[in-house]
């Protein structure tokens, strides 16, 4: 049995499958020309992360065959149709009682503290503290492709109520809000970090 991590980033403990869906990582995995690129990238992927898009089958994970399955501010950045095949893909790679626990900004937290604000700008804070809006559409063809390959821009925000509904649907059960470091399976602290937790939805669910 295995433990998946999805959308790692550069966040890859030992223990656990990390993949991440990153266009630079897929380049510096492709043979011979794989080295030059990293020497010249910004970005140094750690050795022990494998690219793995969750809206499609994870390589190399079998249906059923992973005993928990983790991401942390991934999910915001799918559209509501990748969002839905990424909780049906965790879903299929769990086995039995499986556990997933997933991290993602909280819609509800940042409409309560723009209701509360008397900031005449608060719906500009509103905007740059979701990723929701464009400040700089940015110009040239090296933007025009940054922006083509990159996923920075959150494209669905989601509150407790309306993830339980989706991963319901899926067939997840036994779902609660979570904190970190408290799941009854003690692999999920090599995993969660802490700080990630802050004004975001936390969720335990079980397959």
């Amino acid at each position: 049995m295995r433990y998946i991590h999805y959308g790692c980033g550069l966040d890859a403990p030992d223990g656990w499958v990390n993949f991440d869906a990153s266009p630079s990582l897929a380049l510096q995995k492709i043979p011979v020309l794989g080295p030059l690129i990293k020497s010249v990238s910004k970005v140094q992927w750690p050795a022990n992360v494998r690219y793995g898009d969750i809206t499609r089958k994870l390589p190399g994970v079998p249906h059923g065959s992973a005993k928990g399955v983790y991401c942390s501010h991934v999910l915001e950045h799918l559209s509501l149709e990748d969002f839905r095949k990424a909780l049906q893909n965790t879903y299929l790679s769990l086995a039995e009682g499986g556990i997933f626990r997933m991290v993602i900004p909280d819609l509800e937290y940042h409409i309560r503290i723009y209701q509360s604000s008397n900031d005449d700008e608060k719906a500009i804070h509103f905007m740059k503290d979701t990723i929701l809006g464009v400040e700089k559409r940015k110009k040239g063809i090296r933007s025009v492709m940054e922006h083509m390959l990159g996923n920075s821009k959150h494209l669905w925000m989601w509150d407790f109520n309306s993830l339980k509904v989706e991963l319901e649907r899926v067939g997840f059960k036994e779902i609660r809000k979570c904190e970190p470091g408290d799941s009854s399976d003690p692999n999920f602290k090599l995993v969660e970090n802490p700080a990630r937790f802050r004004a975001s939805v936390a969720i335990e669910c079980h397959k």
